[in-house]
């Protein structure tokens, strides 16, 4: 945040963490209870938060990392401004651990097991860190840094750092339109998926982005829409997911940009699976005055069942309260569709055309063609 080559006067470095304080080396929070929340950071005056690093126990196959909630409180709210599950926030979906590289975000190696955010986060009258256990089980180990830089007061113009989980399982067309989606428009954002709608000053940075599609079918082709300041037509209107992610033509391989790419991607057929892109405003914040609402749609003008997630990342002019939580159920993510369901797809198609021995499986019936034709 600050050059390095330059000396400022009056900043001081501070860092709260998990060390044993009796000179040991039992250097974590254990047995964190279910249904405990754990308040790991409370600090009063001005300061920014410039390092965050997490390492816990056990691992994700004991130990969900989408069921620990992150929450962050700035100025004495009690409201959070931060509230996501644990693993979203940093760059891993699902329950799911693997390495993720980014400027802001990354989790490491050794499988994915330790999470360190760069993201500067002011304050100027405190800041708490509150990490709460939805689990079902307890915490066995939870270990952390978190630096900051201490201070009289912030420099002017200083926002405060915004961040919002959401899930949601979208609704396609019904089978009888599907083959004439090239048909459909949608100018204004009708049943967009919803990165963030945000009221007040500020700019966004990013999104990770958690995609589960149950078929074969390329997810992509859904434009972004963000409209700022109350446009009722989109400020900013894409060409495309993957282009909004700065790829192009259905990529389906691990690429990790410092501010964009494909951290997580399906080894199932076509783009079956899940896939985790993101995109971060590094050197191009999208600003706003007034409002922000970042959308994007999923497929074609929102033609695509989907089990979508993802975590938007953005600073306000002041610490504001965030759209709404999600309880566990609420997060439950679809369970994955694998090869066994498109053979039983088949069986079923195989029924309705007649069960003719000699179909292969790239026949169409006459009401398909029918509609493919309109």
């Amino acid at each position: 945040m600050f050059s390095l080559f330059q000396i400022k006067d009056g900043i001081k470095s501070r860092r709260v963490s998990s060390y044993d304080t009796t000179g040991g080396n039992v250097d974590a929070l254990v047995n964190i209870k279910d249904g405990a929340k754990i308040s790991i950071m409370d600090v009063r005056g001005a300061g920014i938060i410039n390092h965050i690093w997490f390492t816990l126990a056990p691992g994700v196959e004991e130990l969900s990392r989408n069921d620990i909630i992150l929450r962050m409180y700035w100025d004495g709210n009690i409201f959070p401004s931060v509230e996501s599950p644990f693993g979203p926030f940093f760059g891993n979906g699902w329950t799911e651990t693997y390495p993720f590289v980014s400027v802001p975000l990354s989790v490491t190696p050794a499988g994915g097991k330790s999470y360190v955010c760069y993201f500067a986060m002011p304050y100027s009258r405190g800041a708490r860190i509150e990490i709460e256990n939805q689990t079902g089980r307890e915490i066995g180990a939870l270990y952390y840094n978190i630096d900051y830089y201490e201070m009289e007061q912030l420099p002017e113009g200083a926002g405060r750092f915004h961040a919002w989980y959401n899930h949601e399982i979208t609704e396609g067309f019904p089978v009888s339109t599907t083959f004439r989606f090239e048909r459909d428009k949608n100018k204004y954002g009708k049943g967009n998926y919803v990165f963030a709608d945000i009221k007040g000053k500020g700019q966004f940075v990013g999104v990770n982005y958690y995609i589960t599609s149950p078929s074969t079918n390329w997810y992509g082709e859904g434009d972004e829409m963000v409209f700022i300041d109350g446009d009722t037509v989109p400020t900013l209107n894409g060409t495309g997911t993957e282009d909004f992610f700065n790829t192009s033509w259905c990529p389906k391989e691990l690429f990790n940009h410092p501010y964009f790419g494909y951290a997580r991607v399906n080894n199932e057929t076509g783009w079956l699976g899940r896939t985790h892109v993101y995109r971060f405003f590094i050197s191009d914040p999208v600003y706003f005055d007034t409002s922000c609402k970042f959308t994007i749609e999923h497929g074609h003008a929102n033609n695509m069942t989907l089990d979508l997630a993802s975590v938007a990342y953005w600073y306000h002019d002041v610490a504001n309260g965030l759209p709404r939580s999600f309880t566990r159920e609420e997060r439950k993510h679809k369970p994955l569709i694998h090869f066994r369901h498109i053979s039983h797809w088949k069986e079923e198609w195989l029924l309705q055309m007649g069960n003719d021995p000699g179909l292969w499986g790239d026949e169409r019936s006459e009401r398909l063609e029918l509609i493919k034709q309109l």
